[in-house]
């Protein structure tokens, strides 16, 4: 065990001077990247008060279905505090605290927390939300934390990210297209731009798991096989509301998902396939007996979850949720 944490740092070492080379393409600058405020009505002007209600009466024409994606979104958003805990515990990441890494993971971080910060304020002026319900949801989703099955390995941890910046890109990209149908320009533009640093991000892990890959592939696809028998799970998992236990929200949040199409077991599936081509699986050379197996059983396995995916039935049981008035 020691032989193979001895080796994930100097992997990580050997690809952080690429991380900081690219970093500046990843990740933008914070005078000039937008922010919250950019999009929001602003309370120093005479005209705050007719905006608010232009948001809210465009918020009412959002489905009910629609507004309970959003606020699961945001929620998973909120959690930051918990992602940055869980980054800064990957091994070669916190070794030196001024290092390239743990750069990253401050400068990501921060372009993430403007995600939560926009949709939260939104979602407040909205008049749909009942916000101290949704509130206690964020901070039991903080406090509960999340298993996702990567230990502090870093190349679980990468291709966990890679798999879910490109999860949330859908999301988001999907509510911004369901916003714009029902009528909410605004939401529909918020939800735009957070789509599209999601995409940024992605782009950012998928580059560190193809470095690692060069260097050291046969634990990289044992890697990338595990997490996908382990199946990528959402960091929102342990959703839960007043008087329920962890996870028994999440279920709720993701059948309203795949009711709307705003995320479905088909867009898995696609994210895998995308994962494949971009890491070039089937031309990786240099893999031991177990290496080639991992690629067997990766290859297969879009196919075998495609036909999983066809027999599932949409998800027709409606949940009332606590966070949502009426």
């Amino acid at each position: 065990m020691k032989f193979f944490e001895e080796k994930r740092k100097e992997v990580m070492g050997h690809i952080e001077t690429f991380m900081l080379e690219k970093m500046s393409d990843y990740l933008k600058p914070i005078d000039t990247i937008w922010q919250p405020s950019d999009f929001l009505p602003d309370a120093s002007r005479d005209t705050f008060f007719n905006e608010i209600k232009e948001m809210q009466e465009s918020a009412r024409g959002l489905s009910y279905d629609l507004v309970a994606v959003l606020i699961g979104d945001t929620i998973t958003e909120e959690a930051l505090p918990t992602y940055e805990s869980w980054l800064t515990m990957v091994e070669g990441v916190s070794d030196n605290e001024e290092g390239g890494w743990m750069k990253w993971t401050r400068h990501w971080t921060a372009e993430e927390n403007r995600h939560g910060d926009l949709l939260n304020k939104y979602l407040y002026l909205s008049g749909r939300v009942n916000m101290r319900m949704m509130e206690v949801s964020t901070q039991y989703l903080i406090a509960d934390g999340f298993d996702i099955g990567t230990g502090h390995d870093p190349y679980r941890n990468f291709i966990y990210t890679s798999f879910q910046e490109l999860a949330t890109n859908v999301s988001h990209r999907r509510v911004a297209s369901q916003a714009k149908k029902d009528g909410d320009t605004l939401l529909s533009k918020m939800c735009g731009v957070i789509a599209a640093d999601e995409a940024r991000h992605a782009k950012a892990y998928k580059y560190f798991i193809e470095k690692i890959f060069e260097v050291d592939p046969n634990e990289a696809m044992l890697a990338f096989e595990d997490m996908m028998r382990k199946k990528i799970v959402m960091p929102a998992h342990f959703l839960r509301e007043i008087g329920l236990k962890i996870g028994q929200t999440f279920g709720h949040f993701t059948d309203a998902a795949e009711r709307l199409g705003i995320y479905t077991a088909i867009d898995y599936v696609d994210i895998l396939k995308e994962l494949i081509e971009d890491w070039h699986i089937e031309s990786v050379v240099d893999l031991k007996e177990d290496g080639e197996k991992a690629r067997d059983y990766i290859m297969n396995l879009p196919n075998r979850l495609i036909r999983v995916a066809e027999r599932m039935k949409n998800p027709m049981l409606e949940y009332k949720f606590s966070w949502i008035y009426g």
